[in-house]
């Protein structure tokens, strides 16, 4: 066969079902090969969308999703898709074409070192050099990029060895097991714990895992322990649970801050040193460290104690052995208490423009527990992390690492393929969303039913409150909008106003429940950020 068709029968080998991407010459083999597979190719308006697609969908399922892009253009579009998902620790391999590497006609049109680019921001960047190669380069990539920690990993495959013809055949894909934490590890994890007089659990994104939820159930049940969430790790334990404490948002002057700062033991699970830190000055308490591999050392993360190995084995050791203690929780449901009570602040206000705390408590109100909120970056992911109950495992899709604008829409249509049978709803701003509505064709194409709202500040509203916390003047951040209502209807997808609160809650209501794509222009009042999110919250309460 063909080298291109070897390597599609590789990925096919290895469970892939999708490619993403925007093709070139250089891929046509490729292509071809892909049309002849089992793998359904989604081709996007830009590779930065494809490769946010991909990424989101290694999220969701926990095996690779593949991104494809020719040479040159194509390759460094790939790149934010390729940090997003490094940082993340999202499984992906992306693919690049290239000019014939044996002999080339056309000299250095468009030639750039693509896999030295990619080298810093993969786990794995390589370039395939003949047929025989690929079987088990292809494995070894997406066995990298599933490794914890996941992340992102690069293939460069030039058109002349894609023409090549190779008897290789493909590696079939395998499971491995992760090694255990040590004994001893153990031993000491459950004497700290017993030992502490106020523990509680900081659950982070290498949390997400389902057994490690299912491990995590059983400890919380039987420990009662409160648990705090950062931002990655929304949604991995109900948080409509008594024992929810709050999501770290951004303020280290929050309830939640001031819970964990009222804790003798924290017991970190899954925390990810990419995402924006959610433990600040931490003096005097003991920090336990459970993660697949061993702590990344800063000035801000020195655990006493880690646990290195499988995450869910851990818990199931420490939920067998630990004895329950008489341990005193009442600081963090004082913090829990001030926390609900200030999350109620506006959350019916019929203001308009609409209050960031209305806006998400009419989430909260008119979605299903199961329904998939893919949030873009913006000013509104602060107040959806820190206000929205998340009810089931990803159901909050938000970027805490990179933190990137731009992913919103691509990742929900990568949800939306991945749960057909779930409501789907993008929450952006107007810049973010701006830098990828070429692929509201790409969705409107695939024939995906979301709900999209924009809110509108004419601006960028998170770097605006910044500079005005900084009593700099008001320079370099607004700008205008086009009409969101005839760009979604020039798409072929349906646009909607929205000019009051009340009008916004129906609208919502009726277009989650209705085929299609909906988009909601929603203008957003942001006047509330600095009494939230920059002021000292908890250091009038007695906590």
């Amino acid at each position: 066969m063909k080298a291109a068709e070897l390597f599609v029968k590789s990925l096919e080998a290895s469970n892939v079902k999708y490619v993403f991407g925007v093709p070139g010459e250089e891929n046509l083999a490729l292509l071809e090969a892909i049309r002849k597979s089992s793998i359904e190719m989604i081709t996007t308006r830009d590779e930065q969308a494809a490769v946010f697609m991909a990424a989101t969908l290694g999220r969701l399922s926990g095996h690779v999703g593949v991104a494809l892009s020719t040479l040159g253009p194509g390759a460094t579009n790939l790149v934010t898709g390729v940090a997003y998902a490094q940082l993340g620790a999202m499984p992906l391999l992306v693919i690049t074409g290239q000019k014939p590497i044996k002999r080339s006609k056309q000299g250095k049109f468009q030639i750039i070192d693509v896999v030295g680019m990619m080298r810093p921001i993969t786990k794995f960047s390589d370039t395939i050099v003949s047929a025989e190669r690929i079987p088990s380069s292809v494995y070894h990539a997406i066995r990298i990029a599933e490794k914890e920690r996941p992340g992102a990993t690069h293939l460069e495959f030039p058109e002349d060895i894609a023409e090549e013809e190779t008897e290789s055949k493909p590696i079939l894909w395998q499971k491995t097991r992760r090694p255990t934490p040590d004994e001893k590890a153990i031993d000491a994890l459950v004497e700290t714990v017993e030992a502490a007089k106020s523990p509680i659990l900081l659950l982070g994104s290498g949390a997400n895992r389902r057994l490690v939820r299912k491990q995590l159930i059983n400890f919380i049940n039987k420990t009662d322990i409160p648990f705090i969430t950062t931002q990655l790790g929304k949604g991995v334990i109900d948080e409509s649970d008594r024992r929810f404490i709050g999501t770290a948002a951004v303020s280290e002057k929050d309830f939640v801050h001031a819970a964990l700062k009222r804790a003798d033991l924290i017991v970190m699970v899954g925390h990810d040193i990419f995402e924006k830190p959610p433990v600040l000055d931490i003096k005097g308490q003991k920090l336990v460290h459970i993660d697949f591999s061993a702590a990344d050392i800063d000035d801000i993360y020195v655990p006493d104690l880690e646990i290195v190995g499988d995450i869910s084995h851990a818990l199931w050791a420490l939920t067998e052995r630990v004895k329950v203690k008489n341990w005193d929780f009442s600081k963090f449901y004082i913090a829990q208490k001030e926390l609900e009570k200030s999350i109620l602040d506006n959350a019916d206000s019929d203001h308009f423009p609409i209050k960031p705390q209305r806006l998400v408590s009419t989430l909260r109100k008119i979605l299903p527990r199961d329904a998939m909120l893919s949030l873009d970056n913006g000013m509104y992911k602060l107040w959806i992390a820190r206000n929205y109950p998340a009810y089931e495992q990803n159901t909050v899709l938000l970027d805490n690492a990179l933190a990137t604008m731009g992913a919103g829409l691509p990742a929900a249509m990568a949800a939306k393929l991945s749960y057909p049978d779930r409501k789907v709803v993008v929450v952006a701003g107007d810049g973010g969303f701006l830098m990828n509505v070429a692929d509201l064709e790409t969705a409107k194409r695939l024939g995906l039913d979301m709900t999209i709202v924009i809110v509108r500040d004419n601006g960028y509203g998170m770097i605006k409150w910044k500079q005005d916390a900084m009593k700099l003047a008001d320079y370099g951040l607004n700008f205008s909008n086009p009409d969101f209502v005839k760009l979604a209807e020039s798409f072929g997808a349906n646009g909607h106003k929205a000019t009051s609160t009340e009008e916004f809650e129906k609208m919502l209501k009726q277009y989650v429940n209705s085929p299609g794509i909906h988009l909601i222009d929603l203008e957003i009042d942001y006047s509330e950020n600095e009494k939230y999110f920059g002021k000292d919250l908890a250091a009038k309460v007695k906590i």
